[in-house]
């Protein structure tokens, strides 16, 4: 089972991790473990990989803090689904391969510490006996995501996705 950890509008990437928890800032910390570490400090100790992440709009706004994305990828954070989403912050996971759907009706009707199951596969949500069919990921994303970022995509094939 997968659960669900519901946010609001407007969750900056200060909220997600802190600017004094900065890698750089703290070398020999996992960055992971400071993953909404002020605004539900709950979620550094009980998240667990593939939970979900939903919320409302703007969703990853604020700086262009990479390490915000990092450390839900450190928590192995199964997607993020929300009303919308920044735009670099967007940007920055799918680089780290972290699927993102923006899907304001499922967003609405999920609740925290809901309890679903997340095919990533078939981009589906079973809550109970409803199947929630999430929007489709681009094909380039689909493929970044499928294998951990754009680091790994590169690697294994040598090109950017879409390059012939």
């Amino acid at each position: 089972m997968t659960r669900i950890w519901k946010f609001g509008n407007n969750v900056d990437t200060d909220q997600i991790v802190p600017g004094r928890y900065a890698p750089y800032m703290r070398p020999n910390e996992d960055v992971g473990q400071a993953a909404f570490i002020e605004a539900r400090p709950e979620f550094a100790q009980q998240a667990q990989p593939g939970d979900l992440i939903v919320a409302g709009d703007n969703f990853g706004c604020g700086s262009s803090r990479e390490y915000a994305v990092e450390a839900l990828k450190r928590r192995q954070v199964g997607a993020v689904i929300a009303n919308s989403f920044a735009r670099i912050f967007y940007r920055n996971a799918i680089n780290l391969g972290i699927p993102l759907y923006v899907a304001p009706k499922i967003a609405s009707q999920l609740l925290d510490g809901q309890e679903v199951v997340f095919n990533a596969d078939a981009q589906t949500i079973l809550r109970g006996d409803e199947l929630l069919n999430l929007p489709e990921l681009p094909e380039f994303v689909r493929l970044v995501t499928q294998v951990g970022g754009m680091i790994p995509y590169i690697k294994e094939h040598g090109r950017f996705p879409g390059e012939g």
